[in-house]
């Protein structure tokens, strides 16, 4: 069951097109990843689900409404969103539930219990992120929409995050994650879209995204002996064979590290230095996207 649907959004700033006929639709329960370069038209585009913008074309709707319709069934934590330094946690927190007429308290499951007397601007950036998840999630809302959640924490943080997210989803909220790292994105998300000059380029899930970029595999070394290359790449596993001085890089199918070793054992040729690589989610966004950013949208 689709819980929003977006129909042909276009959305301009002045002579800009910021976001142009952009349609997809994210199911009840998945995690929903938004990604692409600066300026491509992600904010917009999730600004425009949340009820925060208008578009000037197109439709969006929200469990089958128009957004600002279902306002409390949505929760938003905003790229740049921050609170007073001195408000304490727990003053943030029931601000934020004042708003709502049944109120859900996620500090304990976030793990802000011990924190409640603290005042933002002591928080670490790991907390601050678990607190705006906190009011985010404080109205009970059925969709979550965090937007480049976990930029500037550093690798435990990010990771302690990933973890929160997955807990809220266990919990039945759909989630739409505007993200900038490529490993959040495989890791959580069922679905991405990747956005490019403020359209959808590529949308599918991470692993097929990754299929799509030739060479999904990569088998790197450094001959024992003579080998003509030509062997290699009459192999039908391989797709294409390239010298980096000694080592011979040969990228091709799953099968590839296989097939080439049983050609240099025919050989009686030893593979030294023998490294294999995954294409990853980051090569195929940055196939798709020519790994280029321009100015914010």
């Amino acid at each position: 069951m689709a819980i929003i649907e977006v129909r042909g959004l276009g959305k301009r700033y002045g002579p800009r097109v910021a976001v142009d006929a952009v349609s997809f639709e994210v199911a009840e329960g998945e995690i929903f990843g938004v990604l692409g370069p600066n300026g491509a038209g992600k904010t917009t585009t999730v600004e425009c689900v949340a009820g925060l913008r208008t578009p000037d074309s197109g439709s969006v709707t929200v469990l089958g409404r128009a957004p600002g319709d279902v306002r409390a069934a949505i929760g938003v934590q905003l790229q740049a969103s921050a609170l007073p330094e001195r408000m304490r946690v727990r003053e943030a927190l029931e601000l934020f539930s004042s708003f709502y007429p049944s109120p859900v308290d996620w500090s304990e499951r976030l793990g802000l219990g011990g924190h409640l007397r603290s005042e933002f601007g002591q928080l670490s950036g790991g907390l601050k992120q678990r607190l705006s998840i906190a009011l985010a999630l404080v109205g009970s809302p059925r969709i979550a929409i965090l937007d480049e959640l976990t930029t500037g924490l550093d690798p435990q943080a990010r990771r302690d995050t990933w973890s929160v997210i997955e807990e809220v989803r266990a919990a039945g909220v759909t989630i739409v994650l505007v993200t900038h790292f490529m490993e959040e994105a495989e890791r959580l998300c069922d679905r991405v879209a990747v956005f490019r000059d403020g359209r959808i380029v590529a949308l599918d899930s991470p692993s097929a995204l990754v299929s799509r970029v030739d060479g999904a595999t990569r088998v790197r070394f450094v001959p024992s002996g003579s080998l003509d290359v030509a062997l290699l790449e009459a192999l039908p596993e391989v797709t294409s064979v390239s010298l980096l001085g000694e080592q011979v890089v040969v990228s091709g199918s799953e099968d590839l590290l296989h097939a080439v070793t049983s050609l240099l054992a025919r050989r009686s040729v030893v593979a030294r230095q023998l490294r294999v690589d995954q294409v990853s989610l980051d090569d195929a966004y940055v196939e798709l996207t020519g790994g280029r950013d321009v100015e914010d949208r």
